[in-house]
C-alpha cells in the first residue's frame, strides 16, 4: 500500500467531510427541535453562496467597501449567513408556524416546494452556467510525509472546528441556547415553563440556515458555484447526519467526517478491484451502503438517542 496516497487520499476526505459535517449539523439543528427533515436546507445554502458570489465579485458598487482579495471574500460570506438567516426566519414564522407541529406532511412538502421554488429563482437571476468561486483560502501547500496539504484544506479543518465550538458555545452558555435545548427535548414542556417556543425554532431556523450557508461558500469552490451544487451535497449531509445520529450535533460532525473518508479513501481502494470500478463513476453509491450498513446495527445512529417506549 503506497503510504503517501492513503495520508494524501485521508487529507482530501477530511476537507470534503468537514463541509459535508458543516451542512449535516445544519440539518440535525432544525431535526432536533421539530423531528423533520428541512430539503430546503441546501437551497437556502446554495442561495447564500450566490449572495457571497455577487457581493464577491459582481457588484461594482461595493468594490472597495468591503475590503479587498480575501477579506472581501470573507466580509461577503458573513453577511451572506445573516441573510441566509434573516430568509430562514421569515420562511419558518410564515411557511412553517401556522401549521401543525404534529402533522409533519404539510411541513414536508413546503420545504420540497420550497426546494424546487428557491432552485428556480437561483436559475432566473444567475441562470444555471457554473461559475468559478473565489477561494476562502490563499493557494498553496506543505509538505507532510511526502503527501500534500493544502492551506484550503486546512483552513476547512479549522473554520468547521470554530464553528462546532462557537455552536456549542451559543447551545450552552446563551439563554436562547439553553432555551432552544429545553424545546429541542420537549416541546410542550419549555411551553409550560414559559419559553416562547416560536421565537426560539426562529432562532434554530436562523442558526442551520447561517452554518449551512458557511457550508455552501466553502463548497462552492471546489464543485463551481451552480444553483443545482448541492443537491449531491444535501444527500451526503443526510448520509451524515443518519450515521452520526439525527439528534446529535457531534454525531453529525462525526458522520460528516466519516462519508468523506469513505468517498476519498474507500472508492480510491475499492474502485481497484474489477467488480467494483463502477464506484469510481458512483462515489454515492458507497455512501449510501456506509450509512444502510450503520442503520443496521443501529436505528438511532453512532450517537443518535434511542428511543424508549413503554408497553
Amino acid at each position: 500500500m503506497n503510504t503517501t496516497l492513503l495520508l494524501q487520499r485521508i487529507f482530501d476526505g477530511v476537507a470534503t467531510g468537514a463541509i459535508y459535517a458543516a451542512v449535516a449539523v445544519a440539518l440535525v439543528l432544525i431535526f432536533k427541535a421539530t423531528t423533520l427533515v428541512n430539503f430546503a436546507q441546501g437551497e437556502l445554502a446554495m442561495l447564500g453562496a450566490f449572495i457571497t458570489y455577487a457581493m464577491a465579485v459582481q457588484w461594482e458598487a461595493l468594490d472597495g467597501a468591503l475590503g479587498t482579495g480575501f477579506t472581501r471574500i470573507w466580509v461577503s460570506a458573513v453577511i451572506a449567513m445573516a441573510a441566509s438567516a434573516v430568509l430562514a426566519v421569515v420562511v419558518e414564522r410564515v411557511l412553517v408556524r401556522p401549521f401543525d407541529p404534529d402533522d409533519h406532511l404539510p411541513v414536508v412538502l413546503i420545504t420540497l416546494g420550497l426546494f424546487l421554488v428557491i432552485n428556480a429563482v437561483a436559475g432566473e437571476i444567475w441562470n444555471f452556467e457554473p461559475r468559478a468561486m473565489p477561494a476562502l483560502f490563499p493557494d498553496g501547500r506543505f509538505d507532510v510525509a511526502g503527501a500534500r496539504l493544502f492551506y484550503d484544506t486546512l483552513g476547512i479543518i479549522i473554520v468547521l472546528g470554530l464553528m462546532l465550538g462557537g455552536l456549542f458555545l451559543i447551545l450552552g452558555k446563551t439563554k436562547m441556547g439553553l432555551a432552544f435545548r429545553a424545546v429541542s427535548s420537549n416541546v410542550e414542556s419549555a411551553r409550560l415553563v414559559g419559553v416562547r417556543t416560536g421565537r426560539v425554532l426562529g432562532f434554530g431556523w436562523a442558526l442551520a440556515a447561517g452554518i449551512g450557508t458557511l457550508g455552501a461558500v466553502l463548497v462552492a469552490p471546489r464543485l463551481s458555484l451552480s444553483p443545482i451544487m448541492m443537491a449531491v451535497v444535501l444527500i451526503y449531509a443526510l448520509a451524515a447526519a443518519s450515521i452520526g445520529g439525527l439528534d446529535s450535533l457531534g454525531g453529525a460532525a462525526i458522520g460528516g467526517l466519516v462519508i468523506g473518508l469513505v468517498n476519498s479513501v474507500g472508492v480510491q481502494y475499492l474502485a481497484n478491484i474489477e467488480a467494483l470500478k463502477f464506484l469510481q463513476a458512483a462515489p454515492l453509491i458507497l455512501s449510501i451502503v456506509a450509512m444502510l450498513l450503520t442503520l443496521w446495527f443501529r436505528p438511532s445512529g453512532l450517537f443518535g438517542t434511542k428511543r424508549v417506549e413503554r408497553v
